[in-house]
């Protein structure tokens, strides 16, 4: 007898057919050539284009796009060209403020040579490199400086205790410093006025000279083959009393209600590296520290 074959019919429907949800797409605004972008079902045209991350990161990209004009440029004789973005996933926070977005943009010359462009958005964060000093050693020296790291759960990483320096996301308004001291009072439970702290980034990455240059951000970027995020790095130094510096050690922060449970650490700065040495962010911290403390800018 010979075998059944047996057929598998798969039914799919237009956009509108009865219990499915049309993705819809719409031109970005002020792009040459014009950029179709193709949505999610749960995300409209409004709420992409209000989402701090994507303003930021379109911005910045028909930027760099634009300096293949200049002869000099090394894509000159056949420049690069945003020509569609697909977005793939989105996440909201709280089910209404848009927290991640996935996308794919295709960007291609016209010989059909591609860039990659697979992009996971999520904006930019803050870092903070707080460094204490028993105010029972000598003054202007690098004796006995102890830098606060917290070890928390990073799923991501699959850790359940990662080193770090205390970092956050940054809300949708302010400034970088003002997030910083947000998230330092957080984290540490230390209340630092904004101006007390100094943007270690922004002295050591000069800025835009000339409409061809890159303006990106004066900002690290950990992970920029797959992510936007960028993180101004910040500085704060202060002495205490040896007591006081002791009670930091081992101490539980963070905001319970947002499933943050924070230990934190006191490290050597001179041990800084090897103990935080798994985090982009802390490696960052303490070479822009040294950089630029034998700079004299700090």
């Amino acid at each position: 007898m010979l075998p059944r074959l047996r057929l598998t019919v798969r039914h799919f429907h237009p956009p509108g057919y009865p219990g499915t949800t049309a993705m819809s797409t719409f031109t970005l605004p002020n792009s040459e050539p014009k950029v179709p972008v193709n949505l999610t079902p749960d995300l409209s045209a409004d709420q992409l284009l209000a989402f701090p991350a994507f303003k930021t990161w379109i911005s910045t990209l028909q930027h760099s796009l634009s300096t293949q004009q200049d002869p000099s440029h090394a894509f000159n004789p056949a420049p690069y060209k945003l020509r569609k973005i697909d977005i793939q996933s989105v996440d909201f926070f709280g089910g209404k403020r848009l927290g991640f977005l996935k996308l794919k943009a295709d960007i291609s010359n016209d010989n059909g040579e591609k860039l990659p462009g697979s992009v996971f958005l999520r904006g930019g964060s803050v870092a903070m490199m707080l460094i204490l000093q028993s105010d029972d050693v000598p003054e202007n020296t690098e004796d006995e400086k102890q830098v606060i790291l917290t070890v928390q759960p990073r799923i991501p990483a699959g850790s359940l205790a990662l080193a770090e320096l205390p970092a956050g996301m940054l809300d949708d308004s302010g400034t970088f410093a003002g997030g910083a001291a947000k998230e330092i009072a957080q984290e540490t439970g230390l209340e630092i006025p904004a101006s007390d702290l100094i943007n270690m980034t922004e002295l050591a990455i000069p800025p835009a000279s000339s409409d061809n240059d890159e303006q990106l951000q004066q900002a690290v970027y950990p992970s920029p083959g797959g992510s936007d995020e960028f993180i101004p790095l910040f500085l704060w130094q202060k002495r205490v009393p040896r007591d006081q510096l002791k009670g930091w050690q081992g101490k539980l922060t963070g905001l319970r209600e947002h499933g943050e449970k924070i230990t934190l650490m006191l490290c050597p700065l001179d041990q800084v590296w090897k103990l935080g040495g798994r985090d982009a962010k802390t490696l960052a911290g303490w070479a822009l520290y040294h950089g630029l403390k034998r700079d004299g800018r700090i």
